[in-house]
């Protein structure tokens, strides 16, 4: 892992493969542990150059305060603009998860020349907050179950680990599987200031950020290949999100992954890469 100077900001980074084979760029959702290690080994033995990048405020990248952002979505979208340049490999795949998708829609709109491919997983078409009305929301009763709980004593790393396991339960994912990445997490945050733990485990700081103006209406000029893919299971954003996403995107291949929630499974990982590297 390394950091990557762009403009002032520093954002960490992570390679696999080939330094020349042609770029794959995943957008943290919000770090860039949100990607499988598994999933970017499978790119980069399919002949990939991967690079997974922490999103400002998480991680090795820079840090100030998540409670007051002082950039936008259309900055995070900049970002991963100027780092596929950086890294010397776009036009580039560009891959988000999560509210990292949301980054990588902005993106791919804003800066066409930048991207030659596109991966959206578990995300939806509009910003945090009230969603449209042919979208579905948050499971409702999920999320009083998610959020009723008390937060953890943030420099403890343990107790960080079993609130991350706790919640994938409550979601529908592996709570063993989140209990070790929250404490890789965890591990990589810079200092326990509350703040800044949140952002990094929760990716709270989207919650603050200035998201406008919309983009959905601009979905339909994405005039990339595109695969949308969703787990059948998400309370979160539930799999109706990923589906208008397919939809208003030209072209866009659904991927449902019947047996997952929010993450994606190991038991998916080979169908996920295939299908990314079936993208070009």
């Amino acid at each position: 892992m390394t950091t990557v100077d762009i403009g002032g900001i520093a954002l960490g980074v992570e390679s696999f493969g080939d330094h020349g084979a042609p770029l794959v760029l995943l957008a943290g959702g919000p770090t860039m542990l949100s990607w499988p290690d598994a999933l970017c080994e499978r790119l980069a033995a399919g002949g990939r150059r991967v690079v997974r990048y922490d999103l400002r405020d998480s991680g090795e990248s820079t840090t100030a305060d998540p409670r007051t952002p002082a950039y936008t979505l259309r900055g995070l979208a900049a970002d991963a603009a100027a780092l596929a340049v950086a890294l010397g490999g776009a036009p580039a795949h560009l891959a988000g998860t999560g509210v990292g998708g949301l980054v990588a829609q902005v993106a791919v709109l804003d800066h066409p020349g930048a991207f030659r491919a596109l991966t959206l997983v578990g995300t939806r078409p509009v910003a945090p907050g009230p969603p449209d009305d042919d979208l579905p929301d948050h499971d409702r009763a999920t999320m009083n179950r998610l959020f009723a709980r008390p937060l953890p004593d943030w420099a403890d790393r343990q107790a960080v680990a079993e609130f991350a396991a706790a919640g994938a339960e409550i979601l529908g994912d592996d709570p063993v599987a989140a209990r070790a990445l929250a404490g890789r997490v965890w591990d990589r945050t810079p200092g326990t200031a509350p703040p800044v733990q949140m952002a990094n485990q929760l990716g709270l700081v989207f919650s603050g950020l200035d998201c406008g103006p919309r983009w959905r209406e601009r979905l339909p000029g994405v005039k990339i290949p595109t695969l949308v893919v969703h787990g059948r299971r998400n309370r979160f954003f539930p799999v109706g999100n990923g589906e208008a996403l397919a939809r208003e995107i030209p072209g866009a291949r659904l991927l449902v992954l019947d047996g997952a929630a929010t993450a994606i499974t190991d038991a998916a990982l080979g169908e996920v890469a295939e299908a990314m590297l079936a993208l070009g």
